[in-house]
């Protein structure tokens, strides 16, 4: 509700719907401006509609409660509606999107008045819309400040409805998407998302929907693969699902067969190089097949880098494919522009001429130039940069613009005929990021051909949509023109879109119908259909028994094999969340069968004549004990199993039985005046509990008649003595003091259960208590009652034989020592010498270091983290010193390059939080090899978030200042640095692969000589690196330049770089295959690895 100071006339309609209806960036339909004169308020009906008036083809009404409906404060408040009228006489699925505004006014004043404004999708289930406080009774009845009048006056005021009804092109304008159907609406069905896997979402379905490929994967042979172990079969399948599925297609066998692990699907990727490392594997599982070469001939295109002479007739020039092209986003304004700046020619001239082979140093220019663009052409827009002030990625918001349709005839060489082809291309997908450079959400907009309207695919759900959100909305820059509230318009006037394009997809014109084309019948595979098939029967037979469950009742017998093997509370748990889990014998049983039938199949499963047995059902007691209560008669022939459900087993869902096997002569009931009573073992020397069978006993027998039975089962000397507990609730096991008494006066009944120990002596009771062990079953209950199950694993170390992945059962209510020392006995190491990390449930990474405390108990340190005890991780570190000492040490590990630019090995260090690198720089040359004649001088490093040059330490530094986490690498410094002159240049050099982003292994610096030709600088290079001459002659070697955003310039023999005008985050790149299996993405990130 807005009562406004800066006044406009209500039957000023223009002026007073510029005012209060903001425009919300759709096309109007039309719009309609009705008044609705009341009079005599006070005596109006509780609720009163007005009447009807049109707008936009639909018919509307004022809905007034005039004194507040049900929801308002009775008698205090005005409640008003938009309504729909008659909306059952409209065809199933009608909509309607209306802005509206509705207004209490003076009658004799149209400026003094009360107004609240809305829009809404109005829909059969939802077809009034308004404002249920909307205004205080009293405050429209009296004078308000600065008004002259009151806006009911003499009982009469106008209500108006102002409606403005909005066109909705897509069909899911304001949508709440309750029961939304994609494939209904669409045709297409979205992909589940499985933590982060959007952005792996967006690509596919842009695979998907580009036909050639989907062909091309069918083709690939896997008849005899499995889906979890084949990235082929399982995309496959996957591509089979999105076209024949009504439902959102799962993505979890894919991740499985690309060998990634559960928490693998929570890291967001860069899709640019997901799609690489996808696509490499999918071309070598296509070679020798009918598919290979379908990628290269979709995404690959030609270009030729090259160097011309300005003042004589020499070019050198070299032609490379690319699979997609990364273009510039900061100071672009749209895509023309980023290529027209990516074949920019650069001018060689100064001191920074071209050495020509036999012309010397000559002006040139140096550039790129297209040969050929692909059918699909890839655009990576960089809209996450590295910023070397934060030393962080950042995403890039600027506003940059890209069209439907682009000639890219301009950027081909126009020595080539392919300049005189068609090189039009038109827009087919848009994948979008929505978020920061730390994460955010990912979705794509896609055109499947030229006939499909555009689609926005958001992982599970696909909708229509407007060119205005493929082009526009998706552009960044500031926030889109639309209606903002008073005290957020300041502020987002600055604000840039953090939702804008990150990846286009332009499919070239004269290759679309091709590329497109619908796929046959017989381009799926036929083992593909049968299989899926089969699986779907499968899962509908499943679907049609759950829909028949409701026939069904599951019953589930205990028996004393499973109880001997029980160890917990009652007779066995039937909960299913409860661990250890016990594996009943369970039965699915039609509820009208009869039981004569049941007991038939019982005692077929269990190989018993059916006189041989007796079943007991288990009734939920009052004090949550679940016990045997009477066995069932078996003379009744009209007895079905759900009336013994029913009527016999009270407060249970299921059947819960005893299967009383009957020793002696057969007998339909148990013997009269007796009642069965089961035993339990505690042994203290196994620790365990366990049950050893039931007795009949006599209601009149006394307790104490147990010691000679129990004597006599376990084999024991009649004389033992015996301590017995009864088991009477959940968390109450008391010791049976008076078994003089009889059971009846005892208050005995079926189905109980007596514990039973040998007596310990005053030494036995001391020895295990010493060792920590139980000496009592109260005690040991009082164990199984918060017991856990707790998975250990090595935090730093790949799990082996020295660092072991192992499971202990704890107590949540023992102490930080107890689980330390049994970890510590696990794995044969000094407890005290052991370092726990705890884990985030969800994902498994480390959360927060364990502080050893005396009297801290697992359940104070893991919290809420028991919902599930099978996720329940926590991290060890085998340490060399104590966890006391190490409170006042720092703990760090240096990888040693050496002088080669290798990780040759890693070294732990434990030194005072006091000592300076310079310290650990002393005790590191104590353990590593230095070059003989080198310099013997090391230098301590840390890498830069980007992994493109080193931070060095100047040896002050003390080592308890130092942020955590570190990755702290060290090296030879060769002679040829230490012994540079002053006119040499030492230089940056880092390791990439193809494209500057995907760097890997550690960064160095390198000296570079004046008039060195590049042949020879390479050498040392070599030399440097201690590189093979064979692996040697793979490397590519360019200047990157970041400050000016240019493309990697690859160097060539006759270049000169240290003519190069080095600025500070200038490099020398080394472009070569990382052999190691890691990755540099920083501490943040994880390699993409796809390996099935």
């Amino acid at each position: 509700m807005e009562i406004i100071d800066d006044i406009v006339s209500v039957h000023d309609h223009e002026a007073f719907a510029a005012k209060f209806l903001p425009d919300l960036g759709h096309d109007v339909k039309d719009f309609q401006v009705y008044t609705w004169r009341l009079t005599n308020w006070k005596k109006l009906e509780k609720k009163i509609t007005s009447p009807e008036f049109g707008c936009g083809g639909h018919n509307w009404r004022i809905l007034l409660f005039p004194f507040g409906n049900s929801n308002a404060p009775p008698g205090d408040t005005v409640s008003v509606y938009l309504d729909y009228a008659e909306p059952k006489k409209f065809p199933e699925g009608w909509h309607a999107c209306a802005q509206f505004a509705l207004v209490i006014s003076n009658i004799h004043d149209p400026t003094i008045y009360t107004v609240s404004h809305a829009h809404h999708r109005f829909i059969a289930e939802e077809c009034d819309w308004g404002f249920t406080r909307f205004s205080e009774l009293r405050k429209l009845f009296n004078i308000q400040k600065d008004c002259p009048r009151p806006t009911i006056e003499e009982g009469s005021a106008d209500v108006t409805a102002y409606v403005r009804v909005l066109e909705d092109p897509t069909g899911v304008l304001w949508h709440n998407f309750v029961n939304y159907d994609s494939k209904k609406e669409t045709g297409y069905v979205g992909l589940k998302n499985q933590g982060a896997t959007g952005y792996m979402n967006s690509l596919l379905q842009s695979l998907y929907c580009t036909r050639y490929f989907r062909k091309a994967i069918y083709q690939i042979p896997t008849e005899d693969e499995h889906p979890s172990e084949s990235v082929s079969l399982a995309l496959q399948r996957v591509f089979y699902h999105l076209q024949t599925s009504d439902q959102p297609v799962g993505t979890i066998e894919l991740t499985k067969s690309f060998g990634w692990k559960w928490n693998d699907s929570f890291y967001q990727h860069d899709v640019q190089e997901f799609n690489r490392v996808l696509q490499d594997n999918l071309e070598s599982k296509m070679k020798g097949t009918k598919a290979e070469g379908a990628i290269a001939k979709l995404f690959v295109g030609k270009m030729k880098s090259y160097i011309k002479c300005v003042n004589v007739d020499y070019e050198a020039s070299k032609i490379e494919e690319f699979e997609d092209i990364q273009l510039n986003v900061k100071g672009m304004e749209n895509l023309c522009e980023s290529f027209r700046y990516y074949v920019a020619e650069e001018t060689m001239e100064g001191e920074n001429k071209y050495q020509a082979e036999g012309f010397g140093l000559q002006d040139a220019k140096k550039g790129i130039i297209f040969e050929s663009f692909p059918p699909v052409l890839h655009l990576q827009l960089k809209r996450f940069e590295y910023d070397i002030q934060r030393d962080a990625m950042v995403k890039i918001n600027d506003r940059y613009e890209f069209p439907f349709e682009i000639d890219l005839a301009e950027f081909i060489d126009e020595a080539s005929l392919a300049r005189l082809e068609s090189w039009l291309y038109r827009l087919c997908g848009v994948m979008v990021h929505s978020g920061d450079a730390n994460g955010g959400h990912y979705f794509a907009l896609i055109k499947p051909d030229r006939k499909t309207r555009w689609l926005k695919f958001d992982d599970d759900r696909v909708t229509p949509v407007t060119d205005r959100e493929v082009l526009e909305e998706n552009y960044g820059g500031e926030a889109l023109n639309g209606y903002l509230y008073p005290m957020q318009r300041d502020q987002f006037r600055t604000m840039k879109r953090s939702t804008n394009a990150y990846m286009l997809v332009y499919v070239r014109d004269a290759m679309i119908d091709e590329v497109l084309a619908p796929l046959k019948e017989e381009d799926t595979p036929a083992h593909l259909k049968r299989r899926l098939n089969e699986e779907r029967l499968q899962l509908e037979a499943e679907g049609r028994e759950r829909e028949e469950q409701h026939l069904f009742l599951t019953a589930r017998v205990i028996t004393d094999d499973t109880y001997a093997r029980y160890e917990g509370f009652d007779l066995a748990t039937f909960d299913e969340k409860s661990w250890p889990q016990l594996n009943l014998p369970s039965f699915c049983v039609l509820k009208q069968e009869p039981y004569n039938v049941f007991k038939s199949r019982v005692a077929a499963h269990f190989q018993l004549p059916a006189n041989k047995f007796r079943l007991w059902v288990l009734v939920n007691r009052q004090n949550k004990t679940i016990r045997p209560d009477v066995p069932i008669p078996d003379k009744k022939p009209s007895l079905t199993v759900e009336v013994i459900r029913n009527d016999m087993a009270a407060r249970t869902n299921d059947l819960h039985l005893y299967l009383d096997v009957i020793t002696g002569p057969s007998k339909p009931a148990p013997p009269p005046g007796h009642i069965m009573i089961f035993l339990k073992h505690f042994d203290t020397s196994k620790q365990t509990l366990l049950g050893v069978g039931k007795v009949y006993v006599s209601r009149n027998g006394r307790v104490q008649d147990l010691y000679f039975i129990i004597n006599e089962r376990m084999g024991w000397s009649p004389g033992a003595p015996l301590r017995l507990y009864e088991e009477i609730k959940p968390g109450m096991i008391e010791l049976i003091q008076a078994s003089d008494l009889t059971f009846s006066q005892r208050e005995f009944q079926d189905g109980d259960i007596i514990c039973f120990q040998v007596e310990q002596t005053e030494k036995e009771l001391r020895d295990l208590e010493n060792q920590g062990l139980y000496s009592n079953p109260v005690q040991f209950y009082g164990f199984l009652q918060n017991r856990v199950i707790i998975f250990f694993r090595p935090k730093f170390e790949k799990p082996g034989n020295d660092y072991p992945e192992f499971s202990l059962v704890l107590s949540k209510k023992h102490k930080y020592d107890t689980m330390s020392h049994k970890a510590g006995e696990y794995l044969r190491h000094d407890p005290i010498k052991l370092r726990f990390t705890t884990t985030h449930a969800a994902n498994g990474t480390p959360k927060a270091v364990l502080k050893r405390s005396l009297n801290q108990s697992i359940a104070d340190f893991m919290g809420s983290i028991f919902v599930n005890s099978t996720t329940t991780v926590i991290l060890y570190e085998k340490l060399d010193v104590s966890i006391v000492e190490l409170e006042t040490k720092r703990s760090l590990k240096i990888i040693w390059t050496g002088i080669q630019n290798r990780e040759e090995a890693s070294y732990p260090f434990l030194l005072p939080t006091t000592s300076l690198i310079h310290d650990l720089v002393g005790h590191l040359a104590k353990i590593v090899t230095l070059t003989a004649g080198g310099t013997g001088k090391i230098r301590v490093f840390e890498v830069s978030k980007d992994r493109k040059v080193q931070r060095e330490f100047t040896g002050s530094e003390m080592i308890g200042n130092i942020p955590e986490p570190v990755e702290l690498y060290a090296e030879e410094i060769p002679r040829e640095e230490s012994g540079a002159s002053e006119i040499d240049k030492v230089i940056s050099v880092f390791h990439f692969h193809k494209e500057v982003s995907r760097v890997h292994g550690v960064p160095f610096r390198f000296v570079v000589k004046p008039q060195e030709r590049f042949a020879d600088t390479k050498k040392r290079l070599q030399a440097r690196l201690g590189v093979a001459d064979r692996e040697f002659s793979k490397f590519r070697f360019a200047l990157v330049q970041a400050a000016t955003f240019k493309q990697p310039s690859y160097v060539d023999d006759e270049d000169i770089v240290y003519d190069h005008k080095f600025a500070l985050e200038d490099y020398l790149g080394l472009d070569h295959v990382d052999r190691s299996g890691k990755a540099g993405l920083g501490a943040a990130e994880k390699a993409i690895v796809i390996r099935g």
